[in-house]
């Protein structure tokens, strides 16, 4: 049999591109953990990922009740269901954790994230990096003749827009806070 013949014969997909048919997606959640504002517990909840190969997507962590000594880590991560139970259980686990939220879940929550870009260029470039500054509302922080430091809050989604956008005009360097995110409502 020719090396054609053989070819034509073989299915287009790889052994290594088959799905378990009973695997389930990867689902995107964003949690919320209150914990006391005391050295070592962020080593200690990032270890928990780190130590079972989570990945976290975003981290961010401020002292929300001074008088409490409290703090809210907010934590961006993916996985299938199971696996964002078993981190969810695993966190309430750790002593100086008190409350552990998926707001993905719970309920509609507010999501926010802070970023700035420096852009660089001229002529038409730096015009239309301001115009698209202005649609997406984002503020000149800081203007040279040779560029420019935007400042834009909003959804992830957003910041990664707009990043998408500048990219092609100049775009430098970026930095980002990671999300912020608080459940809607009274609760």
């Amino acid at each position: 049999m020719s090396a054609l013949k053989l070819k034509k014969g073989l299915s287009k997909h790889s052994a290594y591109d088959l799905k378990d048919p009973h695997a389930q997606a990867e689902e995107r959640h964003t949690l919320s953990v209150l914990v006391d504002n005391e050295a070592g517990v962020l080593a200690r909840v990032i270890g928990l990922f780190s130590g079972r190969g989570y990945n976290i997507e975003s981290l961010t962590v401020a002292e929300t009740d001074h008088e409490g000594h409290l703090s809210r880590i907010t934590i961006v991560t993916t996985g299938t269901p199971e696996v964002i139970e078993q981190i969810k259980a695993q966190l309430g686990r750790i002593v100086p954790v008190h409350e552990v939220h998926d707001l993905t879940v719970e309920g509609m929550a507010v999501e926010r994230e802070l970023a700035l870009f420096k852009v660089a260029g001229t002529g038409n470039n730096r015009i239309e990096a301001l115009r698209l500054a202005e649609i997406f509302r984002a503020n000149v922080v800081d203007s040279t003749l040779e560029s420019f430091v935007f400042e834009i809050t909003g959804t992830p989604q957003k910041v990664d827009a707009f990043a998408d956008l500048m990219r092609p005009l100049g775009l430098n360097e970026m930095a980002r806070t990671g999300v912020a995110a608080l459940s809607r409502g009274a609760e």
